[in-house]
């Protein structure tokens, strides 16, 4: 953990994205892992929660200081506060904050943007000036727009689960990869809108931008996707590897651990058959020469390859793949990765508040040249609802009957 001095200097440093004000509608990963990441990059990020609960990502388990893992990951350096937004007062504070803000994301359940005022036309019409994006599952004009969406249904869906695991075996990705890639494109859409609206300095240069999972899993399924439209051939998935290269996979080895070998080209093979493996035999098979023949006898070539690594230790096979120029990697598990070497190597991780404690927390992968990005505390819920509304101009009795109104 890094304590030195210069590293909490650097810390402090307001980011790219100093004042910038984002107001966040938004529950579970996908527009949450959007506004952190905006809050990393250095934007004010007002989190709007229901009173009564606030995100359902905070209750998903209480493994961290007593709160969820999901909430802690995607809400660090965020200001919380509660809303009933049900009701007149608690929408016309929304439109107070947003007012003052430069960016709305919101990622709610289909037309409840536009039932609490803030739908795409609502916000051109009343709020011109702020970036409005919205997250959903399906985008508009589809006969699946009005279906709710999470991160498994999506990737079915799209699907990436038929191209993952074995095949008559449905599989999920591990990581929620449709709400967490929607997340970044929605970031990065937001910082090509700000972008684009400082540099027409354009007293309306707010625009609307939506963003769907659908969308961005149908995207990420490029590969396939091309392949099948012109080969007419559906890729079987194939566990541990790819359906377009072999050798390129995971192997156990002699001591009970895993290697994970690749090559992508027929020079690599040529090098890990001749050079690592010592097998100039398979080399010269032609069987395996080419590329598509390797993926066609991929069985009979991997049994090969599995039986010489049950031979040697990790270590060893990760030594000689070096020294042969092969791609390789060990097989780990999330508590080898808390571990790893090369993140504490690299002094990737810090503390973090939050209501519960400080804990250890990565740094958001972009790396400054002399800056690091700010990794504020995990709010607890409306832990900034008296003082964000305060700057708005509320005085403490006015607060308060909105408490004893239940509007907070």
């Amino acid at each position: 953990m890094s304590t030195s001095t210069e590293s909490a200097a650097r810390a402090g440093d307001p980011g790219p994205l100093a004042g910038v004000t984002v107001v966040a509608l938004e529950q579970a990963v996908s527009a949450p892992l959007c506004t952190r990441t905006l809050a990393d990059l250095g934007a004010r990020v007002i989190k709007v929660e229901n009173p009564r609960g606030g995100d359902f990502a905070r209750h998903y388990d209480d493994v961290v200081h007593g709160l969820a893992a999901h909430f802690v990951w995607c809400n660090r350096g965020k200001e919380s506060v509660t809303l009933d937004l049900k009701s007149v007062a608690g929408r016309d504070l929304l439109h107070r904050l947003l007012a003052e803000a430069d960016v709305l994301v919101s990622n709610l359940a289909p037309g409840a943007t536009e039932r609490i005022g803030v739908g795409a036309a609502q916000m051109a019409q009343r709020h011109p000036h702020v970036v409005a994006l919205e997250i959903s599952g399906y985008g508009t004009g589809g006969p699946l727009s009005a279906k709710r969406a999470y991160d498994m249904l999506v990737q079915g869906e799209s699907g990436a689960c038929s191209i993952t695991g074995l095949p008559g075996a449905p599989a999920k990705p591990g990581p929620p990869f449709a709400d967490t890639s929607t997340g970044l494109y929605a970031a990065i859409a937001i910082l090509g809108a700000l972008y684009e609206r400082g540099k027409v300095r354009s007293p309306e240069g707010g625009g609307r931008v939506a963003v769907s999972m659908f969308d961005t899993m149908a995207e990420l399924m490029g590969y396939p996707l091309t392949y099948t439209r012109h080969s007419g051939v559906e890729q079987q998935p194939v566990g541990m590897g790819s359906p377009a290269v072999v050798p390129y996979g995971a192997y156990p080895t002699a001591d009970g651990r895993m290697v994970i070998l690749g090559t992508t080209n027929d020079a690599e093979w040529q090098r890990l058959a001749r050079d690592m493996m010592g097998r100039p035999d398979l080399a010269d098979d032609e069987r395996y020469r080419r590329g598509p023949d390797r993926v066609v006898h991929r069985a009979t070539l991997d049994a090969e390859l599995a039986a010489w690594c049950r031979t040697l230790p990790l270590a060893e096979l990760q030594a000689k793949a070096d020294t042969a120029g092969i791609g390789n990697a060990r097989y780990n598990t999330p508590s080898e990765v808390v571990e790893h070497p090369h993140l504490a190597a690299r002094d990737r991780w810090r503390e973090v508040e939050t209501p519960g404690g400080r804990i250890p927390a990565l740094l958001p992968p972009p790396v400054y040249e002399g800056r690091e990005l700010r990794m504020g505390p995990v709010p607890g819920l409306g832990e900034h609802t008296d003082t964000v509304l305060a700057a708005l101009g509320l005085s403490p009795a006015e607060i308060m009957d909105l408490r004893d109104r239940e509007v907070l």
